[in-house]
């Protein structure tokens, strides 16, 4: 028995998503910058992949600037905002954010910017007070992540990003993780720059998009042909795109009754493994991603999360670990570790994400199966009482 627990990480690409793309690479193949008939047909493809992908969000077709994915989204945001000022200003970020976000702020700090890490609480939250008190006077853009991959916990986006626009400072969120599986309207939700991404909603991987609210300035990455009004040159992967577009629409339509359907397998896990001597959840039991489950395990244990990575991977059943491998040697999940859990527990965090494959007959064998190894790994003499 196969069972993929790991949507998070990517999904897989929808069979009608790989049928429009070889249609596209087949017989509109043309360069959509060229003026003949060829590079016309690949431009009006072009085109309507940006517009199924504005209307995800509900943004104007010109807001959306096509990437390569969500990291390189994440990276324009800051590096481009950034890029438009002559000295080092001040930057926020929170300290749960994904590490293509917290690698180009650390790659800022080195060139003079200052940063400010927000704290959070046990569940992975965001102070509105911390939020306001660190708005300084040159503080130019913030940056917090809408849906934390690891531990699932939804940000109040609408309140801190208003916090942002009172205090006339440029909010970015890195929503890879929520478009598609919650609705998302850039009409009202108060954010200057929004990242977004193919593969986390059954498109194809190395396609991504920054939203941009007109008006935002912005100095790109990458000098060349000019592309995407000049904001990220290079050739567009028109047929890559083509399904990113398709993949959006079909989220679209899709999102109502499939959120509704994942949020009652989470929760039927969650309810089912809460007994667990052996683990404790991690994040916003409530305030949470639809398709998300998380746990640490408790100290007695002595499991890393990549341990039991593996061990139900030989059943047949694919999860994640959020701490990672570093010269061999295992390094804390640093999002555990934001939210005060010790260096041990930050090494056993596992996440379990649920997609559209997903049955409830999934759902229970991996409980059986989880539960049985945890009786199995775990020495009698650290069993929990």
């Amino acid at each position: 028995m196969q069972i993929y627990l790991d949507y998070s990480a990517t999904t897989p690409c929808h069979p009608d998503v790989i049928t429009a793309m070889g249609t596209v690479w087949a017989e509109q193949w043309g360069n959509p910058s060229s003026l003949h008939e060829w590079g016309q047909r690949s431009a009006t493809v072009l085109e309507q992949a940006r517009m199924q992908v504005a209307d995800l969000i509900h943004a104007p077709a010109e807001s959306i600037i096509f990437t390569s994915g969500g990291t390189e989204a994440n990276n324009l945001a800051l590096m481009g905002v950034t890029r438009t000022f002559a000295q080092p200003q001040h930057l926020i970020i929170s300290s749960i954010e994904h590490s293509a976000i917290t690698e180009p702020a650390q790659l800022l700090e080195q060139q003079g910017w200052q940063v400010t890490r927000l704290p959070v609480d046990s569940q992975g939250h965001i102070s509105p007070e911390a939020l306001k008190n660190s708005i300084q006077s040159n503080t130019v853009l913030i940056s917090v992540i809408y849906g934390q991959s690891e531990i699932g916990t939804l940000q109040s986006i609408q309140s801190l990003g208003q916090i942002a626009r009172d205090r006339g400072v440029l909010f970015h969120t890195d929503a890879v993780q929520v478009a598609g599986r919650l609705p998302i309207d850039v009409q009202t939700l108060p954010v200057d720059l929004l990242s977004l991404s193919s593969h986390k909603l059954y498109g194809p991987q190395g396609a991504g998009a920054l939203y941009v609210r007109p008006g935002t300035a912005l100095i790109p990455l990458l000098a060349g042909g000019g592309q995407e009004q000049g904001m990220r040159s290079g050739t567009p992967a028109v047929p890559i795109l083509a399904g990113f577009g398709l993949a959006a629409e079909m989220a679209a339509e899709e999102m109502e009754a499939e959120g509704l359907r994942l949020i009652r397998m989470r929760d039927r896990m969650f309810s089912q493994l809460n007994n667990s001597p052996y683990l404790q959840p991690t994040g916003d039991l409530n305030q949470r991603l639809p398709h998300h489950v998380s746990f640490c395990l408790h100290p007695a244990t002595d499991i890393t999360g990549k341990t039991l990575v593996r061990q139900m991977n030989l059943a047949g059943i694919a999860i994640s670990a959020g701490s990672a491998c570093h010269s061999g040697k295992l390094a804390p999940s640093p999002i555990l570790k934001a939210m005060g859990y010790s260096d041990q527990q930050a090494l056993s965090g596992i996440r379990l994400t649920l997609g559209k494959q997903t049955t409830i007959e999934d759902i229970d064998w991996t409980i059986t199966a989880l539960n049985q190894l945890l009786h199995r790994l775990v020495p009698q003499s650290a069993a929990i009482a």
